[in-house]
């Protein structure tokens, strides 16, 4: 089973009955190694967050999955019975959301809701859990883990309240981390320490992490390997060094033209050509650039 991908996806198609089912996701497939950081990176709408949704069985009710299959170690995520499939979600599989401000609980202190899992999951003492949540916020660089555990979540800073998400995601020890956009609401010099820090807890832990963001930026910064998508589709995927430095499709090199690089400051910046959105409609289909 060591030979096989952690994660596998294949042929995944989605539509939104909300739009008149629109297409969000065409045949999509990526396969995830044990401990690679995988970079899902789109435009908004590109459907990289509706991936990590169906991963997680967290879909809207409005989007509906009309093919394909998500394989986690061989188990079809989308099949599983919903007792079965909560067993992975959390134990094997841990989500750092993007919003750390709405994804903490605010009436409830930091330590509950750190050891909450620990004793339901891992069967510890209030004692045990109370220790492994001062480690976990050691490991993530909280000088003073104690206050923080005394703390609410307005009492911390984004930065702060984020190091406790990406503690919570790794407390269990999963297989898979999902990152979904975690630096989005976070500025520059935030954003570059919570990168080095999820890329040295998924080291030190081996767990493999889907990365999702918008950012080629970030995906340089973290990512082993690449999937761009756009409407749903699937347009490259890679070696992020390959992507990046010679990107194969012309959307992948306008949207490189198009961000900024922080080591040419002074370089300017090249607008995404309308005759590369023309050829992308032709490539995937009329309702391509839909976002839903």
């Amino acid at each position: 089973m060591s030979n096989l991908p952690l994660l596998s996806i294949t042929g995944l198609t989605a539509v939104s009955d909300r739009d008149g089912g629109a297409s969000v996701l065409r045949d999509v497939s990526l396969r995830l190694a044990r401990g690679e950081v995988h970079g899902l990176v789109g435009e908004s709408g590109a459907g990289k967050s509706t991936i990590a949704k169906a991963l997680l069985g967290i879909l809207p009710r409005t989007v509906r999955v009309t093919g394909g299959s998500v394989r986690f170690e061989e188990r079809d995520l989308l099949t599983l019975p919903s007792g079965a499939l909560r067993q992975i979600i959390g134990n094997e599989i841990a989500l750092i959301p993007q919003d750390p401000q709405t994804a903490l609980n605010p009436g409830r202190r930091i330590e509950a809701q750190l050891t909450d899992g620990l004793r339901m999951n891992r069967g510890m003492s209030g004692r045990q859990a109370h220790a492994r949540a001062i480690s976990l916020l050691e490991e993530v660089h909280i000088r003073d883990p104690l206050r923080v555990l005394e703390a609410y979540p307005h009492e911390l800073s984004g930065g702060m309240r984020q190091r406790v998400l990406i503690a919570a995601a790794f407390s269990l020890e999963p297989k898979l981390v999902v990152a979904d956009e975690p630096t989005t609401a976070l500025d520059v010099t935030v954003q570059k320490q919570i990168l080095r820090l999820i890329r040295g807890m998924q080291d030190k832990h081996g767990t493999a992490v889907l990365f999702v963001t918008h950012d080629l930026g970030v995906v340089a910064q973290i990512c082993d390997r690449v999937t761009l998508l756009y409407s749903g589709k699937v347009i490259e995927a890679g070696s992020t060094a390959d992507v990046l430095d010679h990107p194969a499709h012309a959307y992948t090199r306008a949207l490189l033209a198009a961000s900024p690089r922080y080591d040419r400051p002074d370089e300017g910046l090249t607008p995404v050509p309308p005759a590369v959105f023309d050829q992308l409609r032709r490539e995937i289909g009329t309702d391509a650039g839909i976002h839903v």
